[in-house]
């Protein structure tokens, strides 16, 4: 008997000490079995509510005086089963025993606000405390509901939750919401089955957690996330102040990543309506929407909102932007959007940067912007930005601004990054299509005298602009220097001076040009035959060295153009009547 009171006594002043020591207390959930002593307890998951802080006070004092009146009471027995000493089965109140104990410590309370519930004996576990104030979690009930929602359903979902008789909170629902395995729809069927119940009211909380647990499943479904928006802007449009910000970037990210852009865009335009305030992620997620569908012009309004309210994301995602622009040859924008972060100090990560660079070099109206981009470049950045130095180079040479290209090549000389045989080609090739051939050599000049190798390249750019300009014994002097550096050139290098030489109607060095290329590793192409079996008939009318050309040809597995064939033939027809009609002649004035 001794022993009955001592338990009911502690286990009374064990729950009031505990319940004292919550400050803001809202709910507890507690069922963690008993251990080593048959009264411990762990509280777990614990929520406040704010409108409740004054009340607990209150209760608190109650269940003090309480364990004040009844500190005598405590024997040596009663202290060893604290320890946990002493303990054996009679020490476990019944069902009956536990009931007595919880109207003993009712009526003891004061305003009768406190109550203790469910000590099971069977498997030791305290299943829940209830106080106004503080609600319960049925452990029981929960994993009913887990399993019929994590299973496939038979019957209509709302009428099996209806069967478990269940006394939902705020608390219960989040605890749902969290667990993982239950389907999405299924989660979206539940939450509208509890906001219809008239017994809880859907909170911001509730509503937060769908969206994340629907919006970040590794399966995420393109008709839960559908299903999701269509019932937030049902809940939004019903009752003001419920949804956020939070809730809608969510939802934002998950049409996103299904690549649902014209829906992001939906959603964007709801967030005023709805009476949520848009932040830096409801900017990023709807741009990265709208560009992943190519909806460059709806993204475009979005960023320039996104400016005027100076709501950049941080460095990477400034990165991403400009990226996603370029790829969609919207490189001015993503210029935009780089001035912005510059001015904001988001620099963004140097690869999206020379991204920007090669995209803004290969159009000549922004190529100006593109270079303004590189005085941005310094220390170790410029000593390894080759790339973006040459992309510049390049798109000022095409756009023929040979004098801005020389002076960014002039400062690359001085301040670096170094150029490469690259860069100088491209001057070389710019100068030699301008007609500047000797400042193309002196460019040769300059290469060998940094430690560079002029390539085959350099010195074929030089020989075509000799040779269109039909300066051939120049071009044949640069052919020299060639030959004298590398033992293997290319086709192109012969092509442009068997070209050249017939167009100058010296068909005899043309001739032996093609005979050298053996020499140093070329074979001669079906192009090299080609043209000069063209220019045979129809400036020297000589078919029969085209047709010595051909017969090369055939040795060597090359099919001539079935209209040069026909040329030969037809060059050789016309020899012959020209022959006949002089024979004719002859015998006439013979006559």
């Amino acid at each position: 008997m001794w022993r009955s009171i001592a338990s009911k006594s502690s286990l009374t002043r064990n729950f009031g000490r505990k319940l004292f020591s919550l400050q803001n207390p809202r709910s507890q959930v507690i069922h963690k079995p008993l251990n080593s002593s048959p009264f411990s307890s762990h509280i777990s998951s614990t929520q406040h509510f704010h409108h409740q802080n004054h009340r607990f006070l209150s209760h608190s004092s109650s269940i003090s005086e309480f364990e004040t009146e009844n500190h005598d009471a405590t024997s040596s027995e009663e202290l060893e089963l604290e320890n946990g000493e002493g303990f054996d089965d009679t020490h476990v109140a019944s069902s009956s025993k536990n009931y007595e104990l919880t109207h003993e410590f009712d009526e003891n309370a004061e305003n009768n606000d406190a109550q203790i519930v469910g000590f099971s004996s069977n498997d030791q576990e305290l299943k829940g405390v209830v106080n106004e104030g503080i609600s319960v979690i049925d452990v029981e009930k929960l994993e009913n509901v887990l399993s019929l929602l994590q299973s496939s359903v038979d019957g209509s979902l709302e009428s099996n939750l209806d069967n478990i008789d269940l006394r939902l909170s705020e608390e219960f629902v989040v605890r749902v919401l969290k667990t993982p395995l239950i389907p999405g729809d299924h989660l979206i069927w539940f939450c509208k089955w509890v906001s219809s119940r008239n017994d809880f009211e859907v909170t911001t909380l509730v509503l937060n957690e769908l969206a994340r647990a629907i919006c970040n499943d590794p399966a995420l479904k393109r008709k839960d996330v559908y299903a999701l928006w269509d019932m937030t802007k049902e809940i939004g449009e019903k009752e003001s102040g419920l949804l956020n910000a939070e809730i809608l970037n969510q939802l934002l990210s998950a049409f996103s990543k299904l690549g649902k852009g014209k829906a992001a865009f939906e959603v964007f335009g709801k967030f005023e309506e709805l009476g949520c305030v848009p932040n830096v992620d409801t900017y990023y997620f709807t741009i990265e929407a709208l560009c992943k569908r190519s909806f460059y012009d709806w993204a475009t309004l979005v960023c320039q909102k996104m400016l005027d309210a100076k709501m950049l994301p941080e460095s990477e995602k400034v990165g991403e932007i400009i990226s996603l622009y370029c790829k969609g040859h919207r490189s001015k924008e993503a210029h935009v959007v780089y001035l912005a972060a510059k001015e904001n100090n988001r620099y963004p990560p140097q690869k999206a940067v020379n991204f920007l660079v090669s995209c803004l070099s290969k159009v000549d109206e922004t190529v100006n912007l593109a270079q303004e981009m590189l005085v941005d470049f310094s220390g170790e950045v410029r000593k390894h930005a080759i790339n973006p130095f040459s992309w510049v180079i390049r798109g000022l040479c095409r756009k023929k601004d040979i004098e801005g290209a020389k002076k960014l090549f002039n400062e690359m000389i001085v301040e670096g990054p170094p150029p490469g045989n690259g860069v100088f080609n491209v001057i070389i090739n710019s100068l030699s299509k301008a007609g500047d051939l000797e400042e193309a050599k002196d460019m040769l000049k300059l290469m060998e005298s940094r430690g560079l190798k002029p390539d085959v390249y350099s010195y074929s750019v030089i020989i075509s602009g000799y040779s269109k300009g039909g300066l051939m014994e120049e071009a044949c002097k640069v052919l020299s220097m060639a030959k004298k550096e590398h033992p293997k050139l290319c086709p192109a290098t012969f092509h442009t001076l068997i070209r050249g030489y017939c167009n100058l109607r010296d068909f005899d060095n043309a001739l032996k040009l093609l005979s050298e290329m053996k020499d140093y590793g070329v074979e001669a192409n079906v192009d090299e035959y080609n043209k000069l079996i063209q220019s045979l008939c129809l400036k020297a009318l000589d078919w029969k060295k085209a047709e010595k050309l051909l017969e090369e040809m055939k040795e060597k597995n090359l099919h001539l153009p079935g209209i040069t064939r026909g040329l030969i033939n037809a060059v050789k027809e016309l020899e012959q009547e020209a022959i006949g009609s002089e024979e004719a002649q002859s015998k006439t004035v013979v006559d």
